[in-house]
């Protein structure tokens, strides 16, 4: 009954998931097991509960939810899975993230060295990248942890990666696999910091890299992931997050411990940030086994010289490496062979808003492509095809298609214990399909599509 009364403890929590696919990838079981789990929880309390006979759907669930809160909920006892000590360089729930981000990595050595700089000069302290979306700041923040093996965590809001206890729980596990460190299973933050400073060698230091602060979820009025005020010596932290406006910054730290941040969008770096824009389009272009004959071959067939295609993408990108990974592709694989160089899309919102009038989402409102994108968008987790077919009640064959064909490059893939499951790639198609008025919550086909995952997770807890 273990997994059970860890599900009882996830289901009750500040935070609590209430759909399967979230829970299974919490506790690292197939969705079948969740979904027995949760009928045996039902039943177990259902009889305690009689209001929740009277209740259906997200209804039900939210009553349980809030009885097993207050009657079970103990949040200084996280379940916290083993790994190998140094079964990978990097935690295993970060691998593909990082393999993924540091494949095609380019530039960016002015980041690293003010960030060394900053080690050197400072007995500890906090020292954040800020940029806007797709500027490549979790590029960044891989590439430092394959090359330094740094504790690290990778907010993902999309994944639903992004609350304290689950950061807590990951740092917890890495530090304590790392330094061997005796009771500390149920350590906060500033505890462990300390036991590691203590077993630090001359000259050793602890970094802790972590990336897109903006997406955590937490209330406000504390530190962001309950970052420590004061570190101890020889301790820092790498941080990444998109820019705020000064009444929500939820970072604070005691006097006298060393703060800096380095801005992308600053003007000392834009010639920088140039440089390694077009640093990657030359490596697309003439080394990238995936791209470059493909890429090549565009540039020729249009007799443009190398150096223009170069600056032109490069201007074209505004500095943001997310539309040259969403661009360059795409000139590749032939979305592009009716367009000079000229008629690319400007600037990364341009280019979402041209897939999506290619897709006619304006113009055929209720189409399939457009309830999997709600699906994608409410579950907010990694999903497998089955469900979304389960819950749009279509065949699992027209939602592949869907996933393959018509958001595939806006997805990311990853396997669940054997299962291939879906999610929204990165946070900036979001924020586009956020300002999108088709996208309104308020429209019949949302409130329908709700109605279908409450009657998709009811049918499972029977």
């Amino acid at each position: 009954m273990e997994q059970t009364d860890t599900l009882l403890a996830l289901f009750s929590s500040e935070k609590a998931v209430l759909n399967q696919a979230r829970l299974s990838v919490e506790l690292s079981i197939s969705e079948a097991t969740v979904k027995q789990r949760m009928g045996e929880i039902y039943k177990k309390f259902s009889k305690s509960f009689p209001e929740l006979s009277d209740q259906q759907g997200a209804g039900k669930l939210r009553i349980l939810h809030t009885k097993l809160k207050e009657k079970y909920y103990q949040p200084s006892q996280p379940v916290v899975p083993t790994q190998a000590c140094n079964s990978f360089p990097y935690p295993e729930e970060f691998r593909s993230l990082i393999e993924e981000k540091i494949r095609r990595f380019c530039g960016r050595q002015f980041v690293f060295e003010t960030f060394q700089q900053f080690i050197t000069d400072n007995p500890h302290g906090y020292f954040t990248i800020v940029g806007d979306a797709g500027m490549g700041k979790s590029s960044i923040v891989a590439k430092y942890v394959s090359e330094h093996k740094s504790p690290c965590y990778f907010n993902i809001l999309v994944e639903g990666r992004n609350r304290p206890e689950l950061f807590l729980k990951s740092i917890r596990r890495q530090l304590i696999d790392r330094y061997q460190l005796p009771s500390s299973e149920d350590a906060d933050l500033p505890t462990l910091l300390a036991k590691v400073a203590g077993k630090l060698t001359a000259g050793e230091r602890l970094v802790i890299a972590i990336d897109a602060l903006d997406e955590v979820e937490q209330q406000p009025g504390e530190n962001l992931l309950h970052l420590p005020t004061s570190l101890p010596n020889n301790v820092y932290f790498l941080l990444t997050r998109r820019p705020y406006n000064l009444g929500q910054k939820r970072l604070s730290v005691s006097p006298g411990v060393p703060v800096k941040e380095l801005d992308l969008r600053d003007s000392e770096y834009v010639n920088f940030n140039q440089d390694d824009i077009k640093e990657y389009i030359w490596y697309l272009i003439n080394t990238d086994a995936e791209y470059k004959d493909k890429l090549r071959n565009w540039i020729q067939t249009r007799s443009i010289p190398d150096l223009i295609f170069v600056e032109q993408v490069a201007n074209k990108s505004e500095n943001n490496f997310m539309y040259l990974r969403y661009v360059l592709p795409a000139i590749a694989n032939g979305d592009y062979n009716n367009l000079d160089l000229k008629q690319l899309p400007k600037g990364l919102q341009e280019y979402y808003q041209n897939h999506w009038e290619k897709m006619k989402m304006e113009s055929l409102p209720g189409q399939l492509m457009e309830i999997v994108l709600y699906i994608l968008l409410e579950i907010g987790t990694a999903i497998p095809c089955e469900m979304i077919a389960g819950i749009a009640k279509v065949d699992e064959c027209d939602v592949a298609q869907v996933l393959e064909d018509e958001w595939v490059e806006y997805l990311k893939k990853q396997n669940v214990e054997g299962e291939i499951c879906y999610t929204i790639y990165h946070a900036s198609f979001l924020d586009f399909l956020k300002g999108k008025r088709e996208m309104d919550s308020k429209r019949k086909i949302f409130k329908e599509v709700n109605q279908r995952i409450t009657e998709y997770l009811e049918e499972g807890l029977r």
